[in-house]
């Protein structure tokens, strides 16, 4: 019991982490309908800022304090997002309203390669370390309940909570306030929005604004676990399962179906694993993803795409 236990405890963990990116995906499709394949690129872009402004720091100042640094990294790292989301703004999607899906998609894809390359250019292509603080050390918890107690990452469990609060957070925005609101409004329809006075280039200042903090929490958490490389784009492949299963317009999916594929690849790594030689922790998620793509498309909280159209 303690082992199956100590298993669905970190598939929890590892799905909320997959759900923190899955919601860059999720707010992106709200917004503007395309499918932002800049995700990763993003997530990565933000931890190269976060690491090298927090390794820069104490050489031009002096100041040789670990929290000093990071406070002061992650607030540029986050200022440098906010100017990359007024940037595109300006001068990709301000060019692109109404426009048709693909040709979003398309410019998404641009801006890929953009970040990853300016991100080379800037910042250096090494493997960098984010040091937050976060204890390495794994710890034991329910000792009373369970003979031996259940064994728990905590460098994970922070994380994971770290993910949960701003998951919250953001499912409070969308629901709560105006801007929320509307939001939800030029997820609908563009023009519609439009016509009642929403201004559209406002709305997707704001929306790549939240999408490049949630990348940097991202970024910081998995650039933590993992060091900052330019593989680290690769992370928002997990996280495409994550929103197919939970629905592409859908926040509240995001977070379940993280934690459905987080749940799902542990523990069928650990109990089918033996019988088919292993690895199915590796393409469970994605297996997953393609039977609900043929009786589901729309997962399991979103809307039909047909019906946005």
């Amino acid at each position: 019991m303690a082992f199956f236990l100590e298993t669905f405890i970190g598939g929890l963990m590892a799905g909320m982490l997959y759900a923190l990116v899955a919601l860059g995906f999720v707010l992106i499709f709200k917004a503007s309908g395309v499918f932002n394949f800049a995700q990763g690129a993003m997530v990565l872009f933000a931890a190269l800022a976060m690491a090298r402004f927090a390794e820069w720091f104490p050489k031009w100042t002096g100041i040789d304090n670990a929290i000093v640094a990071n406070v002061v990294a992650f607030v540029i790292a986050g200022a440098i997002m906010f100017a990359v989301a007024w940037v595109v703004e300006r001068l990709v999607l301000r060019h692109l309203v109404n426009q048709e899906g693909a040709t979003l998609l398309m410019a998404t894809l641009g801006i890929t390669y953009f970040l990853e390359g300016l991100g080379q250019s800037l910042f250096g292509s090494d493997i960098y370390k984010i040091d937050v603080g976060m204890p390495k050390d794994p710890m034991f918890i329910l000792e009373s309940v369970l003979e031996g107690g259940v064994l728990v990452s905590k460098e994970d469990l922070i994380a994971a909570l770290i993910a949960a609060v701003l998951v919250v957070l953001l499912s409070l925005f969308f629901q709560k306030t105006g801007t929320g609101r509307a939001l939800r409004a030029v997820a609908d329809d563009h023009q519609a929005a439009q016509s009642i006075g929403i201004p559209l280039n406002h709305i997707w200042v704001i929306v790549w604004c939240v999408a490049g903090v949630v990348a940097l929490v991202a970024g910081v958490i998995w650039g933590s676990k993992l060091g900052v490389q330019f593989s680290l784009a690769t992370v928002a492949l997990r996280a495409l399962p994550v929103v197919i299963l939970g629905g592409l317009t859908s926040v509240p999916g995001a977070i379940i179906g993280g934690l459905i594929i987080g749940v799902g690849e542990k523990l069928s790594e650990v109990y089918l694993g033996p019988f088919v030689g292993g690895g199915i922790e590796i393409w469970f998620a994605y297996v997953l993803a393609l039977v609900f793509l043929l009786f589901r498309p729309q997962g399991l909280f979103g809307e039909k795409i047909i019906d946005r159209v």
